[in-house]
């Protein structure tokens, strides 16, 4: 293996960290954007639950805001309960876009190391067969040996590029997915208990009446 890295120039040395940070976020992602962690079983139901006996105080809110994503967005727009149904919506949207911004943390650099690392093994390409035509120049094509260095650092460096690439874009592509699929289950669950909390204080209102 080392002797590949080494036979390969000193363009691995960039492909390798860029499959270190690669392995990293993606580790790192697939642990943040798992859907009980996003999006809690039956939070909705609880938050109303509590809502309905009055239970949520300013502890309970903090909890909710720090359990989850879903829990910061439904804490927003709960924080605004008692205002009008747009300024409870519009409440929820400004952290709902927040919310996303955290959620899609890292992956714009997943993206980028798909695109770059194909070209660095290209550019390893570019370099090796130079090698190769500088060693043609000088000793001619009777000496295999002296073409062998040039051609191998071309394959190695283009393998190792598509090695890196390939892995780092199906998950680049797979998490940009999840991500839009959470935040469309997330604004569901916050409009619904919007609905809920706006259709009860017209209720309420009306039974007053």
């Amino acid at each position: 293996m080392f002797e590949l890295v080494t036979a390969g120039g000193w363009l691995m040395a960039p492909i390798i960290l860029c499959s270190i940070i690669a392995f990293a976020i993606i580790a790192e992602r697939l642990w943040t954007l798992r859907t009980k962690r996003v999006i809690p079983r039956r939070l909705v139901a609880q938050v109303w639950d509590q809502a309905k006996e009055k239970k949520l105080d300013v502890e309970r809110m903090q909890e909710l805001r720090a359990g989850s994503p879903l829990g910061r967005i439904l804490a927003a727009g709960l924080m605004n309960r008692n205002a009008s149904r747009d300024i409870m919506k519009e409440s929820i949207e400004d952290t709902g876009r927040h919310v996303v911004h955290e959620l899609e943390r890292y992956i714009n650099t997943l993206g980028t190391i798909a695109a770059i690392s194909p070209l660095l093994g290209l550019l390893g390409t570019v370099i090796g067969m130079i090698k190769v035509f500088s060693a043609i120049t000088t000793q001619g094509v009777g000496n295999p040996g002296a073409l062998a260095g040039g051609i191998s650092e071309a394959l190695i460096t283009t393998a190792a590029g598509m090695a890196v690439a390939i892995p780092t874009l199906m998950f680049y592509r797979y998490f940009r997915g999840k991500v839009s699929m959470l935040v469309i289950r997330m604004e569901q669950q916050a409009l619904r208990m919007v609905e809920v909390l706006h259709g009860q204080r017209v209720q309420t209102g009306v039974l007053g009446e």
